[in-house]
């Protein structure tokens, strides 16, 4: 079982940047990918990043050429650095761990946290 905490949401303004960091009780070495959801109220949880382990990325439309994820496994660590962010980026952030393919969804999960980008 594995933990995951976020951390560095916040409030900022548009074209601004934030760093969210994700980090895990244990070892994420054999975990074999990462990634991070967003969700804003009565819509679904939506893709925003994702790396195996493996280091290939992938990225939802909404943020492709201004987020870029990051994992640091010596830290048991993965980043999410935002950019130019914008107010629809505003929503609660969530690091999840551990693809399964059989459920076709991430096992593990942190609890979120907040991003709110002013106008």
């Amino acid at each position: 079982q594995v933990q995951l905490v976020e951390s560095g949401g916040g409030l900022v303004e548009a074209g601004g940047s934030l760093r969210l960091s994700c980090t895990a009780s244990g070892s994420i070495v054999d975990i074999n990918a990462m990634g991070w959801y967003r969700q804003v109220p009565e819509k679904e949880r939506e893709l925003v990043a994702a790396i195996s382990d493996s280091d290939t990325s992938t990225y939802g439309d909404a943020v492709k050429g201004r987020f870029t994820i990051s994992r640091d496994n010596a830290k048991n660590m993965v980043f999410l650095q935002m950019n130019y962010l914008k107010p629809e980026d505003t929503a609660v952030y969530f690091c999840a761990g551990q693809w399964d393919f059989g459920r076709r969804n991430f096992l593990y999960w942190g609890q979120g946290t907040q991003v709110t980008v002013s106008s």
